[in-house]
């Protein structure tokens, strides 16, 4: 019984993490934010003149998970300073709310309902982030694991 449940957990580790990527198969890098046209679980965010981390993800991916304290950590750090976090999912906001009793999201949270703006964007692989600047221009794109400090004091400027 051990062999199996350790089986199941190396493909469930496995399955979650090709989920990840480093980037998306459009490059965003120099263009305009797109208008994001979702639904905000909280206040929506002022985003004109702000630089953002604009991150695709999903409750039940592993290293989306993983990515939520480093986001949060970003966000504490930077939101002072005119940084807006906002973390977009395709899942419904029943079971977002409940996920966020257990894992603490520190940032905005949107539904992309029917996941058109992930599919407009080109997203194949979550979690996926962009910083944008305060012109609206996209900065940078890959795993939000990835992303550096110095990116987002550029985006500040």
């Amino acid at each position: 019984m051990k062999k199996h449940i350790a089986l199941f957990a190396a493909i469930a580790l496995a399955f979650g993490l090709t989920q990840t990527c480093t980037a998306a198969p459009k490059d965003w890098v120099g263009k305009e934010l797109p208008a994001l046209g979702v639904e905000y679980m909280d206040k929506a965010p002022d985003l004109k003149g702000h630089a953002a981390i604009v991150e695709f993800w999903a409750t039940w991916c592993p290293p989306c998970r993983q990515s939520i304290p480093h986001l949060n950590e970003l966000n504490k750090k930077f939101k002072d300073k005119g940084l807006v976090v906002i973390g977009i999912t395709d899942e419904d906001k029943a079971t977002v709310e409940k996920f966020r009793k257990g894992t603490p999201m520190e940032y905005s949270v949107a539904s992309d309902k029917g996941g058109k703006l992930s599919q407009q964007f080109g997203i194949n692989g979550i979690p996926h982030a962009f910083i944008v600047g305060k012109d609206g221009k996209i900065l940078w794109e890959g795993h939000p694991m990835q992303l550096k400090e110095a990116a987002i004091e550029n985006a500040l400027k």
